[in-house]
């Protein structure tokens, strides 16, 4: 095993979702890669030539969810393991499939907030599709809300 990915959802659970990646990787010498895929730019009509405050906003929004990712790299390495964190805007599930190929990644790392089916059925689960995709290995670390 020599790459690991964790992917990321900036629910305050990330932490959690690492620290169970990280024995992993010093047990293999892996290199872990952090992973959080952004919502990709509003498709609306106007965004880009929309009010400047909205374009701001979402700037932040990004450069705050950065900052968080290199704040969990730099811990990471701390422990002395090699990390590499990233964030990048697509559709969930499939940027993380497609990121996780190039890496080649041996495992994919993902929490599960363990919600109910209700919420399955109109929201979807980015752990149950990258389960049924059938493509990797999957450790699901179970977050209930209340952790996150």
């Amino acid at each position: 095993m020599k790459h690991i990915l964790v992917a990321l959802d900036m629910s305050g659970a990330d932490e959690r979702v690492v620290q169970h990646a990280l024995p992993i990787a010093k047990a293999f010498g892996a290199h872990l890669s952090l992973l959080h895929v952004a919502a990709p730019e509003p498709d609306f009509v106007g965004f880009e030539v929309g009010p400047q405050y909205v374009r701001d906003h979402r700037a932040d929004a990004l450069r705050s969810e950065h900052r968080h990712i290199q704040a969990l790299a730099a811990m990471t390495q701390a422990q002395g393991v090699e990390t590499l964190g990233r964030l990048v805007q697509g559709p969930t599930v499939e940027t993380l499939l497609a990121e996780a190929a190039e890496l080649p990644a041996d495992l994919i790392v993902v929490g599960s907030h363990g919600h109910g089916t209700f919420y399955k059925a109109f929201v979807g689960s980015v752990s149950d599709e990258l389960l049924r995709s059938g493509r990797f290995p999957i450790l699901v670390v179970p977050v209930a809300d209340d952790q996150a």
